[in-house]
């Protein structure tokens, strides 16, 4: 019974790694694209975008508050998130991959930022509370869990494989 619950603990933390990197790849790509288009551009895109959805209900609170908060987009702004994106995303990747492929040095690494990531997530929610960002936090917390418990069985076995040496 405990090897099955291993085998299950063992894919959800495949998974999230898998989740992990995956989201950071885009948070990147979206860094980088933050980097070329001006907020009237994407101003412009959003009104575009909600424009069929407002024309018949014009008190749509998604397509309303995409319109505010784009109409609200500066340069420093979006030069902020592009910094951010980027930063968060390249961690992310880097981190998450040498996990993936069990590298020990970086399971502290994870650890370490992911704890840094949920602390601010909390400052965040503790100023607005947002059921997105508690969801990521909370997801987080899964992850910062599987990788502690992967940790600690992958530090268990270098140990073991040493001490037979």
């Amino acid at each position: 019974m405990q090897q099955i619950e291993t085998r299950g603990l063992r894919r959800a933390f495949r998974l999230t790694i898998g989740l992990k990197i995956a989201d950071g790849i885009l948070e990147v790509i979206g860094g980088i694209a933050l980097l070329f288009v001006k907020p009237n551009q994407i101003d412009s895109f959003v009104q575009t975008l909600t424009m069929h959805e407002l024309s018949k209900d014009p008190h749509d609170v998604v397509a309303n508050l995409l319109v505010d908060f784009a109409s609200k987009l500066t340069i420093g702004a979006t030069l902020y998130a592009a910094i951010y994106l980027l930063a968060h995303g390249l961690v992310k990747v880097v981190l998450a991959t040498a996990v993936w492929r069990e590298k020990l040095w970086a399971y502290s690494w994870m650890l370490g930022f992911l704890l840094l990531f949920i602390a601010y997530q909390c400052y965040e929610l503790a100023n607005e509370w947002r059921w997105t960002m508690f969801g990521l936090t909370i997801f987080d917390l899964v992850v910062l869990w599987l990788t502690w418990r992967e940790y600690a069985i992958h530090r268990a076995q270098f140990r073991n494989k040493n001490a037979s040496m």
